[in-house]
Formats: C-alpha cells, structure tokens, sequence
C-alpha cells in the first residue's frame, strides 16, 4: 500500500526560486526530497504558505507530488521572521486536508513548520519527523540583536526536541548543538545529509561555460552563490578578493550570483547594496560582478566557469552549495563551520579556513593559482565525493528508511540491512558505469574474435573455479542454447571445461588440479579454436597453466577478470579487466559482459542470415562439430 507524507515547509517553497533572502538550500531540500520519495513509490504532499495572490491552491507538481498553498496571513511575500502570528491558521489549514487525505507521517522543515506537525500529532496522533536547517539557540549567539526571531522560538524548539520521533540533523555540528543546547536525546537523532541530483549538476567544459554564459575565457574567475544575507559572510569574500588582488596581477574576476530579482537591486536586495559599497570602498567595483538571482538550470555553467567556488558563512546548518560546486568538478574554499566542514575535504576537493578571515581567503586563492594541477585535481576529487556520498538518490533512501523506522515496518537492524542493501545497489552501479565507458573496445574485440570462430566451424572452449566454473556452463549454455535470438538457430559449439566432473575427480584426485584445464585444452583443442578464462583475479594456478598451452598452441584466448587482471592479463590476447576490487561486484558485471557478449554474436548472425548464405554452412559446421565432440572422459 502507497504511503502518503506531508512536507511542511511554511516559507521555502520547492516553487521558489534560488537565491533571495528567504530562498535558498531549504526550497532545494524539500523540492528534492519530494520528487525523490515520489520516484520510489511515496505519495507526497508538501504544504507551503501562499504568497501570492495567483498562485492555484493546489500545483500538481511531478508525478506522485502536490504542492498544496496555505492561505496563512495575507497571500503576500512575508519574512520568515514575521510568520510565527500565522502558524495558528496554517495549522487549522493544514488539520482540514488532513481530514479529506490521512497521512501516514509528516516531515516537517524548520522549526515553525514544527509547531504545526506538533500540534497536529497532538490532535491525530500522527508521527513526526524534522529538520529544523537552522537552530535557534545557534542563530542567537552568531547573530545577537540582528537575530529578529522572537524569543518564543527557544520554547517551540525545546518542545520539538521532546516531542518528535525523529529529529534529522543534516551534519555532525548539528548533531553536537542539537545535544548541547538542548538536551536532546541522541537515539532519536539521525544523520543525513543534503544532496545534488546529478542530472542538475555536472562538469561542463570550462571554456563552453563560460561562452554560454558570456564571460571572458582568459580572466581567473572566482564565484559566490548563494542567498544575499549578511550571516553567508559575502563580504568577507569580497575582502578576501580586494587581498589576492593586491597579490596577483593577472585578471581575475569575482562573480557574485543571489538576490531577490534576476539583476543585482539594492533596493530589492539590501545585502547588495552594502556590498556594492564595501566592493567600492576597496576600489575593486570593475572587478566584481553582481548578476543577481538565476534559474537552477543555468547554475551549473556558473559553477563549472569558475577556477574556484567560496562560501565563507558565520555559521552552516549544512550548506549545498559546496556539494554542488563539487559535482560540477570546482574547489572549494568554506568556512570551517557546520555542514561545510562535513561536506569539503580539505586539502583534497578544497580548503577550510576559518570564518571572517579574509587573509585567509587570499592566501589559499594564491596557492592555488600558482599550483594550477591542484585546482583541476582538487575537482575531480570533488566529482568523486559528492558522487559517492550526497546525491538525493542516497539521502532520500536514508529519509525512507527512517521514515519506516518511524512506522514500525522496520526494525533498527532492519534499517542498517536497507543501507547495506542501498549500498550493494550502489557499489554495482558504480562498477557498471565505470565498466561501461572503459570496456567498450575489449568487449567488441571479444565479440568480433569468437564470431569469427564460429563461422570458421571452430569452437570455444570456456573455465573458471567455483563461482567462475558455474559462469562458464552458464556461457556454454547459452551459446549452444539460445539467448536473445528472434526464432531458431543452430546451437554454436562451445564448451565449459568445468562440466565434466568424472575427469575433474579423476585428474585432481590422480596428478593435481593446476594442470586440470589445461589437459582438456590440449585434448580437445584444434587451430582456430579459442579459449576463455573467468577469475576475479587472474592468479589461479590453473588459469594460469590454461592460458600457458593456449599461447603454446597459437590460440585466441579471451580473459574476464578484475581488480589488477593478474598474471593472466598478461598472458591473454584479449583481457577484460572489471574496475573493481570488489569480488561479488566482479562477478554481477562478468555476467553482464556475458550476456553483452552473446548479444553481440546472435546480433551478428542475425545480419549474416539477412545478408548472405553463410550461415547455413555455419550451421551445418556447428551442427556437425558439436555432435563430433566426445567428453574427455570417453577419450580416456
């Protein structure tokens, strides 16, 4: 049975755009979230305040995703900081959906957001979950009397902590000022981080992103994205830019992208009027480029134009702004607080240096322009972590697990089997991608060698041990068989050397079990035979010894094998070396380049059976030859 959850997010909206100052990382986390939980099989709701005029009550977003608009106050823009007077409505709101549609849990965004999933569990009983992305204890004390909050917001927070069955905090800091500034109980806090999706965020060439965008190719580019707030620590960017400029006399460029409108206003947008004026008071105003708020689907180019990405905010709940630098392979340099220092390994995808810094700043710019390699090796390492620990695929199946962790379906072990599960999935994904784009080559080489064996009337002789051995009776099988071909075709003669067990037996038991494969290929074999061997490793003392007399007779041999190929990489004429370390991996992406394989022969008779005559003499020959081969048994 589907499940239905209700986001709550009362200001951020996954309709909102990035980068004004109530728009940011949490529009993009409950977006994501949503769309990811509905791709595996939620039915979600996200509930947001309206605040506009125009917008519909209810927006059917993506397939399995509504977005429901909250008539709270006014339907007019409002800050955050003034909504707390309106939750009571919200609330009231969101209690008559949930009369016409129950939900089985409600995740809640922010504390405010909170409020309202606590007070609707207290009328319904339904469970909780949430995500404060910022802590208002926190807040005060990086912020003082600029923190316009109101202090009833402690109180809220310290009910929510009690109250809700879960709390997710998005980073280790979050976690240490969950427990250290509210007493909160650590078996009902779980970590999980934000995400990129990688069909959002990718590398794109530096040179076509910065044509697309209209910027010069030669100038040294550096970039900020992000909210316009004071508490991101934009003008300590700035600062740090005037130092490295008075370093550095090449070109360089600091491009500023956020606000409240799509060009840099002032007057929409106070925080840019006061940096225009710190920029001006440096005398760098032609060397920084405010360009306003953009569409997510142009921030990749911006990410990707840049030589380095900087985010140096006074305190971080989390921070997706590095993970997407990374994913479009840019360094970081980030303030050493919160998610930040969670997401960037520093001195590997960037640097952490301390906040309001701006010395700092310049400093690690200047290492990095005279060490030109470590920006391009800092962004591959970037690519590679934000692949392999923050996409939304990986944080939404750790927010489903604990959602059902939450519903009782699932045990606390039963939650660390779906992660060991999830990360299985993800190892062999993994595995596939890099098999695919580097084993394309050996692959068709492979296929075109035994084709060719086929139509000459030879035949291909296949062994490997244990899981291997049962690998190459399943080959045999579905070459003398049948595998994806369209209607009926003779069988092609292949066999596996491990079937025989009589002989197996006999020449382990009698002589000795290196030599047992390479005895049946100097039995059976004839010229224009070919040999394949199966190994995780290639260091099997009987591979070995097989591909020995396979070099000896003057035959094709084609190798499956993984991690470094071992000896027998060297000995084969056509080696396919699985990128893995993994054994298990190994062999599911062995089974895969199986399959491949057979595709691309039956592919090949099919266009000669189209083509020309020649099949027929193949089938006769393979006809002929298979049933010619004795067992090796009977040859004894």
């Amino acid at each position: 049975m589907t499940k239905r959850i209700a986001l709550i997010s009362e200001h951020a909206s996954p309709l909102g755009i990035f980068g004004g100052v109530d728009s940011g990382g949490q529009n993009v986390y409950v977006g994501q979230l949503a769309k990811h939980l509905a791709a595996i099989g939620y039915d979600v709701d996200v509930f947001t305040r309206r605040d506009d005029i125009a917008l519909p009550e209810v927006v059917d977003w993506l397939q399995g995703v509504r977005v429901i608009h909250i008539s709270a106050g006014a339907p007019v823009s409002l800050p955050k900081e003034a909504l707390l007077p309106h939750m009571e409505e919200f609330t009231h709101e969101v209690l008559e959906w949930c009369e016409t549609r129950a939900y089985d849990l409600i995740h809640a965004n922010f504390w405010m957001s909170g409020l309202v999933a606590a007070e609707i569990k207290r009328m319904t009983g339904t469970p909780f979950v949430i995500t404060f992305h910022a802590l208002g204890r926190v807040r005060r004390q990086y912020q003082g009397s600029a923190d316009s909050f109101p202090d009833e917001r402690f109180a809220i927070e310290d009910r929510l902590v009690r109250e809700a069955d879960y709390i997710i905090a998005e980073c280790p800091q979050d976690r240490e000022d969950l427990l250290a500034f509210y007493n909160a109980d650590p078996s009902r806090i779980c970590i999980i981080p934000c995400g990129f999706d990688p069909t959002e965020f990718w590398a794109i060439d530096k040179i076509r992103a910065r044509l697309t965008l209209g910027l010069p190719s030669h100038e040294r580019l550096i970039l900020q994205l992000g909210r316009m707030v004071p508490r991101k620590g934009v003008d300590t960017v700035i600062r740090g830019f005037a130092e490295f400029l008075k370093q550095e006399r090449t070109p360089a460029r600091l491009l500023i992208v956020g606000g409240e409108t799509d060009s840099p206003d002032a007057e929409a947008t106070p925080e840019i009027g006061r940096l225009i004026a710190i920029a001006q008071e440096l005398g760098i105003e032609s060397q920084v480029t405010f360009v306003g708020r953009k569409g997510r689907e142009v921030l990749k180019y911006y990410y990707s134009a840049a030589d380095v990405f900087i985010t140096t905010p006074w305190y971080e709940p989390f921070g997706i702004t590095p993970i997407e630098a990374m994913a479009c392979g840019t360094p970081v340099i980030g303030a050493n607080v919160g998610g930040v220092k969670f997401t960037v390994k520093s001195g590997e995808t960037g640097f952490l240096i301390p906040p309001n810094q701006p010395e700092a700043i310049a400093d690690r710019l200047v290492h990095l322009f005279e060490h030109p390699h470590l920006i391009s090796l800092m962004g591959r390492q970037g690519i590679r972590r934000s692949q392999d620990h923050f996409t939304w695929q990986k944080v939404t199946s750790a927010v489903a697990a604990l959602y059902e962790e939450v519903l009782g379906d699932l045990k606390p072990i039963e939650t660390e089997q779906v992660a060991l599960i999830d990360a299985g999935f993800d190892s062999l994904i993994k595995a596939i991608h890099r098999s695919k784009r580097l084993l394309r080559p050996a692959i068709q080489s492979a296929s075109q060698a035994m084709s060719q064996c086929f139509f000459k009337g030879s035949k291909v002789l296949i062994c490997g041990n244990g899981g291997s051995a049962a690998d190459a009776q399943h080959f045999a099988a579905e070459l003398v068989g049948r595998f994806a071909y369209p209607h009926h075709r003779a069988g092609l003669p292949a066999m596996a050397l491990s079937a025989d067990t009589t002989f197996l037996t006999a020449w382990a038991n009698d002589i000795g079990y290196e030599d047992i494969f390479a005895r049946q290929i100097e039995t059976f074999a004839k010229p224009g035979d070919l040999v394949i061997g199966i190994s995780t490793s290639g260091r099997s003392q009987n591979l070995i010894a097989a591909f020995d007399v396979a070099e000896r007779l003057n035959l094709t041999s084609i190798a499956l094998l993984g991690k470094d190929g071992g000896d027998v990489y060297r000995k084969a004429t056509i080696p396919i070396v699985v990128p893995s370390q993994e054994g298990q991996r190994i062999q599911e992406v062995q089974i895969l380049i199986i399959h491949l394989l057979c595709e691309l022969i039956e592919q090949q008779l099919l266009k000669n059976e189209i083509h020309s005559e020649e099949p027929k003499m193949l089938r006769v020959a393979a006809t002929e030859l298979s049933s010619n081969i004795p067992t090796l048994a009977e040859t004894l």
